[in-house]
């Protein structure tokens, strides 16, 4: 399954990166990359805009978004987390037990239909 994550600024998009790449559970389930958008007129090179991850067999959404939600906990301000599967998008905003629960109910719901498929 391939996961986008989008959060507001670059620094946030790398402190996101290294926090999940040190998470064992996270690590261990996913290959955790970034991808670059074009500039914009008027921007030099490239930003970093988009997290995507590649989950594998080990795949725990749960964890996944527990990781998520403890990142944003541990930052100063806490960011709005957008995380996209397909042309669906899940938004992680408080991190509430019931958002967390709805998030990983809807995430393994897509892993479900990818299997089924």
């Amino acid at each position: 399954m391939l996961l986008e994550v989008r959060v507001e600024s670059a620094g946030d998009l790398r402190s996101l990166r290294g926090w999940l790449r040190s998470d064992p559970e996270v690590r261990g389930s996913a290959t955790i990359g970034v991808q670059g958008t074009a500039p914009r007129p008027g921007e030099m090179g490239t930003a970093l805009d988009v997290l995507q991850l590649v989950t594998g067999n080990g795949w725990s959404a749960a964890s996944f978004v527990l990781a998520l939600v403890a990142w944003r906990r541990s930052r100063p301000r806490q960011p709005r987390l957008e995380i996209h599967r397909g042309d669906t998008v899940f938004v992680l905003t408080g991190g509430s037990d019931a958002e967390i629960e709805r998030v990983v109910q809807m995430l393994d719901a897509a892993g479900d239909e990818d299997t089924s498929q």
